[in-house]
Formats: structure tokens, sequence, C-alpha cells
């Protein structure tokens, strides 16, 4: 079916406007349900990470289920009679696995627009690997974008005077390097992750679907094995679902459709509204973690380093060409 350019148009923004909720409320809901000061034991970040995992898997499943008639013959024809391409994906499902671990760190000890903000950082570790894993040049612009993110980051992470004595200033200052160190660790991963997987899916021609099952199947074992070993203690005490309520409940549902999202939305939407989205992300998190959260006290400093990443994903999205048929998982 050919799609009118009106309607075109109208996709390529309602794919924006998605895109834009789901980062910005996964983020908000995840600071938030990390902080609310509630009786029992707080839910565990490794167990969240295990549901968010099956609760993909289980979505994906239903479609492919629905492409091919309700029919499971696909599925067994690409992921139980092709162990070696359902093996490939070993790699990057433990990289994610770690990855999303390292999100619930941070987001624990780093306000939503300071995480934002400093998590763009993954724009230069994929152009890295993409450069040295999968041969890509950069343009002018880009390598000019790569230089204004570590300058914005590096502002908006500048030490600023904090309110308190000297014990409150030290596990500030200390809660904030882990933070930090977590956000940094995160996006090697993704830069990684996000490439090797994009070129196995180039190199084979699987349904984007199917590959996220695969994924989701490693992820899953992956983190079932990192919860029993790091949170299995807590686990036989209080249960696997220790702690949860509607607010956890909403972080494990956008965590599972956060990658199926994209998936969708880069069909419709070019770099540059991409880039757009990122940026009214920040913007949007910054406004609620001020006014709602009342964690974040900005600083022209942080303005002015939010400014130049906002700016740097505009840079960087102006000599790419919109991708086809590849897929990315955030």
């Amino acid at each position: 079916m050919v799609v009118s350019p009106p309607h075109s148009v109208r996709l390529k923004y309602l794919s924006l406007g998605v895109l834009v909720l789901q980062t910005t409320s996964l983020v908000l809901t995840m600071r938030y349900s990390r902080t609310l000061k509630e009786d029992g034991p707080r839910y565990l970040a490794s167990s969240a990470v295990v549901s968010a995992e099956l609760l993909k898997i289980l979505i994906c499943t239903l479609l492919v289920f629905k492409e091919n008639n309700f029919s499971g013959r696909l599925l067994k024809e690409e992921i139980v009679n092709k162990p070696v391409e359902t093996m490939k994906l070993a790699i990057p499902a433990g990289i994610y696995t770690l990855q999303n671990n390292l999100l619930y760190v941070a987001l624990s000890n780093l306000d939503a627009a300071t995480y934002q903000v400093t998590y763009q950082l993954k724009i230069l570790t994929t152009a890295l690997f993409s450069i040295s894993m999968l041969g890509k040049r950069l343009g002018f612009y880009q390598w000019l974008s790569l230089l204004f993110l570590m300058a914005g980051v590096t502002l908006v992470q500048w030490p600023t005077k904090s309110e308190g004595g000297p014990e409150q200033k030290i596990l500030s200052a200390g809660s904030r390097f882990v933070g930090l160190m977590a956000v940094l660790m995160a996006c090697v991963s993704s830069g990684f992750a996000g490439v090797y997987f994009e070129k196995i899916l180039k190199e084979t021609k699987q349904s984007v679907w199917v590959r996220n099952i695969q994924l989701g199947v490693f992820s899953f074992v992956f983190g079932l094995v990192g919860m029993i070993v790091y949170d299995g203690q807590m686990v036989r005490e209080f249960g696997m679902f220790q702690g949860y309520n509607t607010v956890t409940c909403t972080v494990v549902a956008l965590q599972a459709l956060g990658g199926l999202v994209v998936a969708v939305v880069i069909k419709y939407a070019d770099n540059i509204l991409k880039g757009f989205a990122a940026s009214l992300s920040i913007i949007v998190s910054s406004l609620i973690s001020y006014f709602l959260l009342e964690d974040f006290n900005p600083t022209c400093v942080f303005f002015l380093g939010a400014g130049l990443v906002i700016a740097a994903t505009f840079l960087y999205s102006k000599e790419r060409k919109p991708a086809s048929g590849s897929a990315i998982k955030v």
C-alpha cells in the first residue's frame, strides 16, 4: 500500500511524539521509582530487567504469530533449526543486560536531566564503534557534533557549590560519581552492542521481531543468572517481585516497549526527527525534574552544556541518511 505524502508526514510526527513520550516517561518513572520512599524492601533492579525481557519476548512472539497467520513454523525454522545464527545474539544480549542494570544504578544516583544529557554520549561511542566495526566514515558536521557533545557533557558534569555540611557534600559527590560511572559504562556497552546488532541485522534477512526474540531469550537468561548471583538472598527472603507496585510495573512495561517503539519509529522518522526527539526529551525531563520531582537545580553551566548536547544531536544527523531496514535497541 502506497502511503500518501500528507499521511506520511502525520506518521512522522506521530512517531516523533511517541518516541519523546516513551523516552521521557521511562527515564522519569525509573528515577521516581528509585527515589520513592515506601515501607518494606525496594524492588530489585535485576528483577525489573528480567521482567522487562520476558514481557518483550511475549510481545515479539505475538507479533511473529500474527504476521505468520498464528503459525509457529517460522520460530522453529529461524531459532531452533539455526542454532549458530541464534548464538550470535548471545554477545549483545549479555551486554544489553549489563547496560539495563547500569541504567538503574545511574538513575538511583543522578537526577533525570543530568542522566538524559550524559547518556547522549552513546552517540560518540556508537560512532566510534561504527567506524571500527562497520567501516563507516563520518563527515565534517558529524565530527564537529562529537566535539560539541563531549564539551556539553563535560559542562553538565561540572562541579557546582552544594548546600549542607561536609559529610553531605562527600556523600553527594560519591553518589554522583557512581551515577556518572554507570552512565559512561552504559554508553560504551550501548555503542558496542548496538553496532554489533546492526551488523548482524545487515548480514541476515531475518525478521526484526525474530531477532528481538533471540536477543530477549539470552538477555532473560543472563538477567536471571545475574539476579540469582547478586540478589539471590533477597529473592529467597522476600521473593522476586518484592516491592512491585504500579510505578514499578509501568517502568517494566516502558523498558520492554522501548526497543520495539524505536524499531517501529525508524520506519517513518528520519535522523533529524530522532535527534529532535532526543532534544525534546532532555528539555521535558529537565522541566519535570525541576517542577515535580524537585531533585534538579539547574545552573547556567548546565544550560550551556545541555544546549551544546542538543546542538550536537542535530549536527550529527545533518549528513546521515535515513537507515532502511535496520533496528536499534535501546
